[in-house]
């Protein structure tokens, strides 16, 4: 790929401090990688704008926020027109509960990850929102038994 950005070691130790912990300082993630702060600082901001690091965030316990029920779902949809795909994207995206969504090869048509309350909010998402769009054909709810391992 033309637009890729060369990575050594270092970098790849940045990133590996940035991904675990957003928040350290300059001089803690210069320590960690063993740089003074200066050079460290000026491989951070490379990352940065070569876009590399594309943001910070918090990271919310869902449970915490009244969201404690997640739900992995697939969807198939029966339409396949630009227009009402992209009326079924737009529409899905700006769900609050829907907190991933990606189109996928091959079948199912889309993934999503639904963030709700509890069993009955899913329902009401699902029953409510979700099935009656134009386009959809089959949902299948995917309910986590353990998370073994999580993005950073």
């Amino acid at each position: 790929m033309g637009n890729e950005v060369h990575l050594d070691a270092i970098d790849r130790d940045i990133l590996f401090h940035l991904e675990r912990d957003g928040r350290l300082t300059n001089v803690e993630l210069a320590k960690r990688v063993g740089l003074t702060p200066p050079p460290c600082l000026r491989r951070v901001k490379r990352l940065e704008e070569t876009g590399v690091v594309s943001g910070y965030r918090a990271v919310i316990d869902p449970a915490a926020v009244g969201r404690g029920l997640e739900v992995l779902v697939d969807v198939e949809v029966y339409a396949t027109d630009r227009k009402t795909v992209e009326a079924f994207e737009e529409t899905v995206a700006s769900y609050e509960e829907v907190v991933e969504f990606r189109r996928l090869f091959g079948r199912p048509d889309y993934f999503l990850r639904v963030s709700v309350a509890d069993h009955a909010a899913y329902e009401a998402f699902l029953t409510g929102r979700l099935t009656g769009l134009p386009g959809v054909l089959r949902t299948e709810s995917h309910l986590t038994m353990k998370q073994i391992k999580a993005a950073p």
